[in-house]
């Protein structure tokens, strides 16, 4: 079974990849409702089957909310793909890859998520009040039907 929505396509219809990993992308712009910015845990990509990850995101504008923080993970381990950071140190043109986002980055590294475990961002502190990431998951499927999929 192919998943055509679970990564971007170029403008031939292939599978955009890097270094064999396909690419999925999300974009949030936040407004502090629920979901969008509000102190929560929000789905951004749901997973099936076991697969290969890394992520990161780049800010198209800068966050805005007090002392609001960011994380990404899995649910009973918020942090496991990138690091409690405070919002408001993510500024336009930013790759949020960990604690001190640069305008220049690294890969992040790889990570295993098994049978099904979603990625998610938990929003703590204080609501993001504006402001947008675009996420990027870069990911290879493990077992048959593996796919990681926009929320």
């Amino acid at each position: 079974m192919q998943v055509a929505e679970a990564f971007i396509l170029d403008a031939n219809g292939n599978p955009v990849s890097y270094n064999g990993h396909l690419v999925t992308k999300k974009s949030l712009a936040y407004t502090g409702a629920a979901h969008l910015g509000a102190q929560d845990a929000t789905t951004l990509f749901t997973v099936t089957g076991d697969v290969i990850v890394a992520i990161f995101a780049v800010c198209t504008e800068d966050l805005a909310g007090a002392s609001a923080t960011l994380e990404v993970g899995i649910a009973g381990n918020t942090a496991a793909l990138i690091a409690q950071t405070v919002g408001t140190t993510i500024d336009l043109g930013e790759i949020w890859t960990g604690t001190n986002p640069p305008t220049v980055a690294s890969m992040p590294a790889d990570k295993i998520l098994t049978n099904g475990t979603d990625i998610i961002q938990t929003i703590a502190t204080a609501n993001v009040t504006d402001g947008e990431l675009t996420y990027y998951c870069l990911w290879v499927p493990l077992t048959a039907g593996a796919s990681v999929v926009a929320a």
